[in-house]
């Protein structure tokens, strides 16, 4: 069971996505703050960390660099409303999994969790 962890501090507008990914029987934590986050992937390492770009108190991309330095084996992907290009540019180096359009539904969770297991 693949264990993610999403850092957003707007659940309801992930819970089309969020609800897919429990169905198809991962366990899913939130966590609301980029704080908040990087506590939990101290305390456990999930599978996956999807950081949205709305989180209060630090980037997508800033989270997913600390989320490196605590461990390096936390794969991550992003939520964000940049293009593939323009994300690619941004992201370089941190090793992000994908990006997800703003909004991301049952379809895209289908789609990150093949990718997920694509590289497992």
């Amino acid at each position: 069971m693949a264990y993610i962890l999403i850092a957003s501090a707007r659940p309801d507008a992930l819970a089309p996505f969020i609800a897919a990914l429990a169905e198809a029987g991962c366990r899913v934590d939130l966590a609301p703050t980029a704080k908040a986050a990087q506590e939990a992937v101290r305390h456990e390492a999930p599978t996956l960390c999807l950081v949205d770009g709305d989180l209060p108190d630090l980037t997508a991309l800033g989270l997913v660099s600390r989320l490196v330095e605590i461990n390096a084996c936390v794969t991550s992907a992003v939520v964000s409303p940049l293009t593939d290009e323009a994300f690619h540019e941004a992201g370089e180096g941190l090793g992000i999994l994908t990006r997800l359009s703003p909004g991301p539904g049952p379809d895209e969770a289908k789609t990150l969790l093949a990718a997920l297991a694509a590289i497992a």
